[in-house]
């Protein structure tokens, strides 16, 4: 008995290795993030209605038909039923087509790329490239940019345009819903909006060398007054990046990257990645 317990331990710490302990993705805090959620535990829910009588049926055959229980009833010559035929052939088919009916309709309501309209709140753009090893964030609007971190207000929503100057990378907050690709050459964009002020834990999600893992931000979802007060401070700093060549300094390889402030950004920056020209100083 107890060299199960054992077993059945190792198994969920297995199952949960690399988890974080919140499992922030069935907390979420954002619009797109409570539907996601919602589309996942209706999946689990469904898909329980095969897997768990199939668990149940497989306990029960071995410990019925064990060898050492001569009283189970032995029939070499039956070969099948049409009552389980029915149960193991129309119950998977019916939901795989809610399954289908769901999968089709939620990849259109979430479509990364769809705009959030909640009344007339004006959205706020925010500009992602993926370097080695960081996150670089610039506020077009604002012409700010900052490095490891994000600012937003909450109920606002967010449009990400989200690039990489390297790698192939992931843009992911759990909490806040979907994750979406950077890539080299590419623009992607990810409508995101959080309605819990808070802060939350942003990541890379794509393996992309070995600075990968200190490719974590955080997010920081205040109201207005302390988004208004966070420009205004970065906007305080002394540090820019208003050329080209600023940028291909800030763009070398490093590691595990403290947060950074730019209080003017010239928004071409952006641009120019995507399309691989060189920025005049």
């Amino acid at each position: 008995m107890n060299i199960i317990k054992k077993v059945f331990l190792s198994l969920i710490v297995v199952t949960l290795f690399g988890c974080d302990s919140r499992l922030v993705i069935f907390n979420p805090t954002g619009q797109i993030g409570i539907e996601e959620k919602l589309i996942i535990v209706t999946a689990i829910k469904l898909m329980s209605i095969i897997v768990i009588p199939v668990i149940i049926m497989t306990l029960f055959f071995v410990i019925k038909y064990r060898s050492s229980n001569t009283t189970a009833l032995y029939k070499p010559e039956w070969c099948k039923s049409k009552i389980i035929e029915l149960f193991i052939w129309v119950i998977p088919f019916i939901i795989v087509l809610i399954l289908s009916n769901i999968t089709i309709n939620s990849a259109k309501k979430l479509d990364p790329s769809r705009s959030i309209i909640i009344s007339d709140v004006q959205p706020i753009k925010i500009n992602v490239i993926s370097l080695n090893w960081k996150w670089l964030f610039i506020y077009p609007d604002f012409k700010i940019a900052s490095i490891n971190e994000i600012y937003i207000p909450v109920n606002v929503p967010i449009i990400f345009n989200v690039t990489s100057d390297s790698v192939m990378n992931s843009f992911f907050i759990p909490q806040l819903g979907s994750q979406i690709y950077a890539m080299n050459n590419m623009c992607s964009r990810l409508n995101l909006i959080a309605n819990k002020i808070g802060i939350y834990k942003g990541i890379s999600s794509n393996f992309s060398g070995s600075g990968f893992s200190g490719m974590k931000f955080n997010i920081f979802v205040v109201n207005n007054n302390k988004f208004n007060l966070w420009i205004n401070k970065v906007k305080s700093y002394k540090t820019k990046l208003t050329s080209f060549l600023d940028y291909k300094k800030l763009s070398l390889p490093s590691k595990f990257d403290s947060v950074k402030y730019f209080s003017k950004v010239d928004n071409k920056i952006f641009y120019y990645i995507i399309n691989k020209n060189n920025l005049d100083k």
